[in-house]
C-alpha cells in the first residue's frame, strides 16, 4: 500500500473509533445504562483531537497520538472499575471490559497504520 492509502485509512479507523465512541457513551451508554459516569470518555476524544492539533497530522506524530488515545482508554477504564463506578450505575463487569477493548484496539490499530504510512513514506525515494 502507498504511504496516503496506508494514512487515510488510518485516519478513518481513529475517526471511526472516536465517533463510535462518543455515540456509544452517549446514546447507549458504556457503563451501565449510561448517564454520568459516561462523561468521563469525554477524554478520549479530547486527547485525540488536540493531539492531532499538535500533530499537525504528520504520521509519525500521530501514531504516537493514537497510542496516547489508547492509553487514555484504558485508564478511564481503570478509573471506572477501581472507583467501582461500573456498580453503582449497573453496568456488567465483561461487557464493560470487552467493550473498552474493542475501543483500545481499533485505537491501537490505528496507531499502528499511522506508524506504517510514517516508516512507508521515509522509504520512498526522493525526487531528484
Amino acid at each position: 500500500m502507498t504511504p496516503s492509502t496506508l494514512f487515510r485509512l488510518a485516519l478513518g479507523v481513529g475517526a471511526g473509533t472516536l465517533l463510535l465512541l462518543v455515540l456509544s457513551a452517549g446514546a447507549l451508554g458504556i457503563v451501565g445504562e449510561g448517564g454520568r459516569v459516561d462523561r468521563v470518555y469525554v477524554t478520549v476524544p479530547a486527547v485525540a483531537l488536540v493531539g492531532a492539533a499538535l500533530a499537525r497530522l504528520r504520521p509519525g506524530a500521530m501514531a504516537v497520538v493514537m497510542g496516547a488515545a489508547a492509553l487514555t482508554q484504558a485508564v478511564v477504564t481503570a478509573t471506572v472499575l477501581l472507583a467501582d463506578l461500573h456498580r453503582t450505575a449497573g453496568g456488567n463487569l465483561p461487557d464493560l471490559l470487552l467493550v473498552n477493548a474493542m475501543f483500545v484496539a481499533l485505537l491501537g490499530v490505528s496507531g499502528w497504520l499511522f506508524h506504517r504510512a510514517a516508516a512507508a513514506r521515509s522509504l520512498r525515494p526522493a525526487h531528484p
